[in-house]
């Protein structure tokens, strides 16, 4: 359902004013029937929750003791949706449904719901929200969104209206298309307007629910109050949903936010996502010029803000937001001038957002925030993935990532060294992508990667496939051949059942070379993501860095990739997805010189019994071409004799876990190496899928292990005749150089699909 239905919004350009008589935290305010909605940015936005704060910290506040203010106080051209579908369910589990609230339109007072009928509607809403999901390739809506919007919205929230710190739930972000999403709080940075998520509001709505507090341009709420509004915003969740995650995405000063809150919530179970966080404050490189701003004349000031916005960002990555990749670079040229041409004279209106008095306390903010976040991350006990900048002009980022990766207990990063220092508003940052990527993303206190998992979005589809993998997949072509049940070879993924579950069996080439254009395949031809049981090496953090760029392992989380477990593997079954194992593991991908297509599978039939409970049909495939682009130069019997090398494998192998230490021989043999490896002139992959194989009513293999072992010696029968087939078809490929693959494709184009031999 569409958030933005003009049934839930009120359309008139005037405030919202909503009372409750809540007293810890206030619901959300009810539907108002209403045409279209408005199209100003503000209006746009949905003031969720108020938190209780002291009085004595507003700036128009006089009395001294602390009260709670239980008023719902609205932003100039605020609208009010219905509840969310998650509330509509947690109120009704404590037995009463929604309390009844008095809205004020234009002087107009009414009830919200409150009948039998309106409550029963919202509870089949609920159940209607949770069968959706998501599915592969679904339009998470990012990049529709630009930095002048960014500047539209902060512009018209810079309003004094009176009121104090608040949270607000953006409209974009809709509500959560997954069953018990977990709760994102964004803490702003120095502009405090909370708009800076703005370019992912849409695309995190799908698996959060989001919210962010806004910070008044004349509030002068002290640092521990701001953090008491926090704190009180978490527990009052966590008494709700006790077993649900709490994310904090702090910006800057808003990262010294998170911190002081995990070191004086050790038991909340949070998760912190730090930007660039302002711990570093006393280094920066500005430190010596802020005693000056305040002595500078107030007509001056003007030209502050504009100034520290180049300090601050890259307005050329800011302007390439939203500028499609596939264009030609004349036409990417001519958009990104006309979107710096429209970017720059917002860049001026930082006076407006920031004024001068705001500057000076904002200043004064981030300079305590950062004493008291400091003086206390030993306490941190929370999951912590900070996002890094390498060209951070305003803070020393990279270098501050080094410190707090080595300081907190439990720290990853994420290192972006192209990128300012507002990286959530520069072109090709996707925070969903990157929570995704990193494993970070759960709806419960452990992670479960069959359940949490989020199929990849056509966003990231498009930019894997079509903007980082794109000239390795050119150059390749992979044909990809499946087997139909009367044995016909064709190409393309007819002879693959179209319903789970599906087991693929198959034969693991140099370093995993095979897995991207297969995830593409999939999902191109059958919209389905294939599940990989990998090594837990490939998800652990052992391996991680203080300076960790976006990697490849990042990439096979995000299209699918789990630990190989019995229980994953059980798990994945039962819910009948497409499931990829190589019995051969990292043996098989890491082998030696001249062990090209040799199988190192286990004696023992490790999946057959499972596959045969669940009636899987077993895919048995063959991969050939790692032989055609790449030549092994050191492998592990090189190494191993070389000191330095040797020491450093052993090193790497010491605590990681070993998955097959009962198995005697080569298969056995799982220590973790970096082949050396050097590149030759491509050549081309191929792929056949096999013959599928039913294993339903196979209740023989269930009861007897010779069965059980007939069908998997089948099984690595069939992998090998694929192989063999493949070695001795390719010959026959006109195309099978890559010279003339160029040619066929300057002649029908780079899209066409270049042919092959003959099945």
């Amino acid at each position: 359902m569409d958030i933005l239905d003009p049934s839930f919004i009120n359309r008139k350009d005037a405030a919202v004013a909503v009372s409750t008589s809540l007293i810890r935290a206030p619901l959300p305010p009810q539907s108002l029937d209403a045409p279209s909605p408005p199209h100003s940015l503000a209006s746009r936005l949905l003031f969720f929750s108020c938190c209780s704060v002291s009085p004595q910290s507003h700036a128009h506040s006089t009395s001294s003791p602390a009260m709670s203010i239980p008023a719902l106080r609205s932003f100039p051209t605020v609208y009010c949706v219905k509840p969310s579908a998650r509330l509509v369910r947690r109120h009704s589990r404590l037995g009463g449904g929604l309390r009844a609230s008095t809205v004020a339109v234009n002087g107009e007072v009414g009830l919200g719901i409150r009948s039998t009928e309106k409550k029963e509607d919202a509870v089949k809403e609920v159940a209607d929200e949770e069968d959706r999901g998501l599915e592969p390739l679904y339009d998470d809506g990012f990049g529709a969104v630009t930095v002048k919007d960014y500047f539209a919205a902060a512009k018209a929230l810079s309003k004094d209206d009176g009121g104090p710190p608040r949270w607000f739930c953006p409209v974009e972000s809709g509500q959560p298309a997954v069953e018990d999403a977990p709760l994102l709080l964004f803490l702003p940075g120095t502009d405090g307007v909370g708009m800076g998520l703005i370019l992912h509001h849409k695309s995190l709505g799908k698996a959060f629910e989001v919210r962010c507090l806004h910070i008044p341009v004349n509030d002068r709420t002290p640092f521990e109050g701001l953090l008491q509004i926090v704190e009180q915003s978490i527990q009052y969740e966590q008494d709700l949903s006790p077993n649900r995650p709490i994310y904090l995405v702090g910006d800057s000063f808003g990262g010294c936010l998170a911190l002081a809150v995990a070191a004086r919530n050790p038991q909340s179970d949070l998760v912190l996502l730090l930007v660039n966080p302002a711990t570093s404050f006393t280094k920066t490189p500005l430190q010596p010029i802020l005693p000056l701003l305040e002595a500078m004349p107030s007509d001056l000031h003007v030209t502050v803000p504009y100034l520290l916005s180049f300090v601050m960002a890259d307005p050329l990555k800011m302007a390439m937001v939203s500028i499609e990749n596939n264009l030609s670079p004349p036409e990417t040229l001519q958009k990104l001038a006309e979107s710096l041409t429209s970017l720059l004279p917002l860049l001026s209106e930082l006076a407006d957002i920031i004024p001068r008095d705001a500057l000076l306390w904002k200043l004064k903010l981030l300079k305590s925030g950062a004493a008291y976040a400091n003086s206390r991350l030993h306490a941190v006990q929370a999951e912590v993935l900070l996002l890094a900048s390498g060209k951070d002009n305003l803070l020393p980022s990279a270098e501050e990532a080094d410190r707090l990766f080595n300081t907190l207990k439990n720290c990853r990063v994420r290192y972006f060294k192209d990128n300012g220092h507002t990286l959530l508003l520069e072109d090709g940052i996707n925070l969903l992508s990157v929570i995704k990527g990193a494993n970070m993303y759960r709806r419960g206190r452990q992670q479960d990667f069959v359940t949490d998992y989020l199929p990849p979005t056509l966003n990231e589809f498009k930019k894997t496939f079509y903007e980082d993998n794109r000239l390795f997949h050119l150059a390749l072509s992979p044909v990809m051949m499946s087997t139909l049940t009367n044995g016909k070879i064709v190409r393309g993924l007819t002879g693959v059942p179209d319903q789970g579950p599906v087991l693929f069996v198959g034969y693991h080439a140099l370093m995993g070379i095979e897995l991207s254009p297969l995830y593409e395949e999939f999902l191109k031809e059958k919209n389905t993501v294939v599940r990989g049981l990998g090594h837990p090496v490939l998800f652990g953090v052992s391996t991680e860095t203080s300076r960790q760029e976006l990697s490849r392992f990042d990439t096979v989380s995000m299209y699918g990739g789990l630990p190989v477990t019995p229980i994953n593997m059980y798990r994945l079954f039962e819910r009948n997805q497409y499931v990829l194992l190589y019995p051969g593991g990292v043996r098989e991908a890491l082998h030696r010189k001249g062990e090209e297509y040799k199988l190192f599978w286990p004696d023992q039939p490790e999946f057959v019994r499972m596959a045969a409970r669940f009636g899987v049909t077993v895919v048995p495939f063959g991969f050939v071409g790692e032989d055609d682009v790449l030549e092994l130069v050191l492998d592990y019997n090189d190494q191993k004799n070389i000191p330095y090398l040797r020491e450093w494998i052993e090193s790497i192998n010491k605590d990681s876990q070993r998955v097959r230490d009962s198995v005697k021989g080569e298969e056995g043999n799982q220590d973790m190496y970096l082949p050396a490896i050097v590149p030759k002139v491509p050549g081309r992959f191929y792929y056949l899928f096999g013959k599928p194989i039913k294993m339903k009513g196979m209740d023989n293999v269930l009861r007897d292990r010779k069965s059980a072992n007939e069908v998997y010696l089948h099984i690595k029968s069939e992998v090998d005749n694929a192989l063999a087939y493949l070695k001795r078809k390719r010959e026959e490929d006109p195309y099978r150089s890559i010279s003339q693959r160029a040619v066929y494709q300057a002649t029908w184009g780079v899209s066409a699909q270049v042919p092959t031999f003959e099945p």
